[in-house]
């Protein structure tokens, strides 16, 4: 509550602790779509995809890495909230010079490989709900990290949401 009795709102005028309960929600969703591709049982296999299983234990592998190293370079701005952190900085150094989200994108290459070295009907589908999942969420993160931080459109301009470009050894990556 505000100091003249109105509840407090976040930056996009809804009362803070709705923006809250919404972005745990998005937490939640996100547990279970990821506990769901983990431990669903998958059904048959499909044989001609068991073949890329090398593959996929090294894009598991890379997923992983990347996905620990995106959390390392975010630091004490690490929130498991899409909602950036209250005093938090806007961070684009790092793996977060190439790409908005690398988080979601190492979770991306990791479920790759997940599907890959056990493909299935119901695991392709599961990963395909998580990709759009993140879309969105990354999506609504984003409305928020420009309603924190003026600077963050530009940064939107020259940095993809997911993976980078293949020109980004040319400097505008």
């Amino acid at each position: 509550m505000t100091a003249d009795g109105r509840a407090a709102r976040g930056g996009s005028g809804r009362p803070v602790k709705t923006e809250k309960g919404r972005a745990w929600l998005w937490v939640l969703a996100q547990g279970v779509l990821l506990a769901a591709l983990l431990f669903v049982p998958p059904g048959p296999e499909m044989a001609p995809l068991s073949r890329l299983r090398p593959l996929a234990y090294v894009l598991e592998a890379v997923g992983l890495l990347f996905a620990v190293a995106a959390a390392l370079n975010l630091g004490n701005a690490l929130t498991p909230l899409p909602s950036p952190r209250e005093g938090g900085a806007l961070k684009t150094g790092g793996l977060y010079r190439y790409v908005r989200h690398p988080l979601y994108t190492g979770v991306l290459v990791w479920g790759t490989g997940f599907v890959l070295a056990s493909p299935a009907p119901w695991r392709l589908f599961l990963f395909a709900m998580l990709c759009v999942f993140f879309s969105r969420k990354a999506r609504y993160e984003e409305a928020l990290l420009r309603e924190r931080f003026p600077e963050y459109a530009d940064y939107t301009e020259r940095t993809p949401r997911f993976f980078p470009r293949l020109n980004a050894a040319s400097g505008r990556g």
